[in-house]
């Protein structure tokens, strides 16, 4: 836990802002790393408003902590009606600019203001985005784990909770050209999850190379799943336009981009038909509504990435509210990373989270319709760890794609201690 605020006991507005309609300055600015692996952010007003915010990036807590006090430091002061000035000065006032930490960091921030804004003017987030387009928002969540075995279970239980779309990782991790006997799983675990009656999303998580993702594609796209997500890591924008092309499902993927200008490639060269930003990766409500906007000129559908915490849940839901081309919805329910805490943990209000016949109704109360624990984060913080991602090694002892949803090493087959 930190705080940025100001040693002097009557802040003025801060001279490098603008001026403002609205004398509420910001007072106080901090951020807290809790569990499971999520970092909020705080935004105390002279006015006396709290907003809250979320810039978790997934096994990068401590370079975002570092972030946000370079820019906490930079808007004590500043006019919390200014969330456009505030956003342009994150971004623009340095000579280095974007990258997931320090676009993340601006999330938390930006997030958080907008909380402020809306329950400073008694309105919720998604009348200031523009109004309702929707009453209730599609939503679906994870079955299985990284190496996803049986899911048949876990399905059935998702949809007696209420559930009508699940998500899964398509395959283990894999070599650049590996058997393909080691694709046959993703089938038959994709029939299963979907013999329940429900909607398949895969993600493949970037974890699979050109070789194995051409034949993957091939054996999952007739079977009509809901998307194919990161077939191949972002970076490879031409070989996922080729892949576009030749599957007849949707090709998702966004989660490792964070500005309009990286989206770009993707949309131009017809490489995406669903985009997957994540509110708390790329650069918070202000620049995610962008990138939704830019989309829909495309016909791209927008179904935020979402496997983090229920501020970063609620600012997604908020933007799903008052966008035409939202789709569906990731939430972290139950998912099989939340050790410690879930969904509901830090909520005074968990009934919110309800989900009946699918989807999760739009909240009607101030802000981001949550209520924050404080007195529960304030704790939380005190004792929480930094989390790292799974790194794999192969049977040769080569290292494979990354996982960003497991804190654990594994070798061989093998869980093993932390190398580094």
């Amino acid at each position: 836990m930190s705080e940025i605020t100001s040693n002097e006991p009557i802040i003025e507005r801060n001279p490098a802002s603008l001026p403002s309609c609205s004398d509420d300055l910001i007072k106080k600015i901090e951020y807290f790393t809790v569990e499971p692996r999520w970092v909020f952010v705080r935004v105390e007003s002279t006015g006396g408003h709290v907003g809250w915010g979320e810039g978790t990036l997934e096994g990068h807590s401590e370079p975002v902590e570092g972030a946000l006090a370079s820019l906490a430091r930079l808007f004590i002061g500043w006019p919390t009606d200014n969330i456009a000035d505030i956003w342009e000065h994150a971004y623009r006032s340095r000579f280095y600019r974007g990258g997931e930490v320090v676009m993340s960091a601006i999330s938390g921030l930006d997030i958080a203001l907008w909380d402020l804004k809306g329950k400073r003017l008694g309105v919720p987030v998604w009348s200031l985005l523009g109004g309702l387009v929707r009453e209730k928002v599609k939503v679906y969540c994870w079955i299985g784990g990284e190496r996803p075995g049986d899911i048949l279970a876990e399905a059935q239980h998702r949809k007696d909770n209420g559930f009508r779309a699940v998500k899964m990782n398509a395959t283990e991790d894999m070599h650049w050209l590996d058997s393909p006997l080691a694709l046959d799983g993703a089938v038959e675990r994709l029939k299963s999850a979907q013999s329940v009656g429900l909607d398949v999303g895969m993600d493949f998580h970037g974890r699979v190379h050109r070789p194995m993702a051409k034949q993957l594609v091939a054996l999952l796209a007739p079977l009509r799943p809901l998307f194919l997500e990161e077939p191949l890591l972002a970076s490879h924008v031409s070989e996922l336009a080729s892949l576009a092309k030749m599957s007849s499902a949707p090709i998702a993927l966004g989660e490792r981009l964070y500005t309009r200008n990286d989206f770009r490639p993707y949309f131009e060269q017809g490489a995406v038909d669903v985009i997957q930003p994540d509110v708390a990766h790329a650069g918070g409500i202000s620049e995610t509504m962008r990138i939704a906007r830019m989309g829909e000129t495309y016909d791209v559908a927008f179904c935020p990435h979402c496997p983090n915490g229920p501020i970063s849940l609620f600012a997604s839901i908020a933007m799903d509210a008052a966008l035409p081309n939202f789709g569906i919805q990731e939430m972290s329910w139950a998912i099989h990373y939340n050790k410690g805490a879930d969904l509901g943990t830090y909520l005074k209000n968990p009934e919110v989270l309800e989900v009946k016949d699918g989807f999760i109704k739009v909240p009607m109360t101030p802000g981001l319709g949550i209520e924050i624990n404080e007195e529960m984060v304030r704790a939380n913080a005190k004792d929480a760890k930094h989390w790292s991602n799974l790194v794999w090694r192969g049977e040769d002892g080569g290292l494979r794609e990354v996982s960003a949803l497991v804190s654990r090493y594994v070798c061989s087959q093998r869980l093993i201690d932390p190398l580094f």
